[in-house]
C-alpha cells in the first residue's frame, strides 16, 4: 500500500518516540508499504522550526534528510493537489473547527494520488474521506 504520512507521525517515527501509536509503527515498518512524505511536511517543519516550536527538534533540511535515510519516498507536488483541497468537506458534527492548512493539503494529496493518509489527528476523520487511516 502507498501511505502519505502526517507530519507528527513522521516526527515520532524519526525520533523513535513512544508517542508513535503501535498501529502506525506496524504500517511504517511493513516492507510491503511505501511511505511517502511531502513538500507540505517539509514546509510545516520549516515554519514551525523557525518559530522555535519545542516539538520540532530539527530543521526542514535535516527532516528531509532523515526521511530519505529512513527510506521514505518524496511525493512531488502538483497543482492538482491544491485543487483537490476544495473537494474536502468537513463535518458539521465535528467537535471543533479543523484549522491546519498543512493537514488539508496532505489529505488532498493523498486523495489525489489514491494513497492512504496516515494520521493521529483526532479531527482529520471528520473529513469523512475513505483514504484516511487514523491511528
Amino acid at each position: 500500500m502507498n501511505y502519505l504520512a502526517d507530519t507528527h507521525i513522521l516526527i515520532w517515527a524519526l525520533l523513535d518516540s513512544p508517542k508513535l501509536p503501535e498501529k502506525a509503527r506496524t504500517i511504517l515498518l511493513d516492507r510491503d508499504n511505501n511511505i511517502y512524505y511531502s513538500f507540505a511536511n517539509v514546509w510545516e517543519i520549516a515554519i514551525k522550526h523557525s518559530l522555535h516550536k519545542a516539538d520540532i527538534p530539527f530543521s526542514a533540511q535535516c527532516f528531509g534528510g532523515l526521511c530519505e535515510t529512513a527510506g521514505y519516498l518524496p511525493l512531488k507536488m502538483s497543482f492538482q493537489h491544491a485543487y483537490m483541497v476544495e473537494t474536502l468537506k468537513y463535518s458539521d458534527n465535528a467537535p471543533r473547527e479543523h484549522r491546519d492548512p498543512f493537514d488539508r493539503l496532505l489529505l488532498a494529496q493523498a486523495k489525489s494520488e489514491n494513497m492512504l493518509f496516515l494520521t493521529h489527528d483526532e479531527l482529520i476523520p471528520f473529513y469523512n474521506e475513505p483514504c484516511i487511516v487514523s491511528v
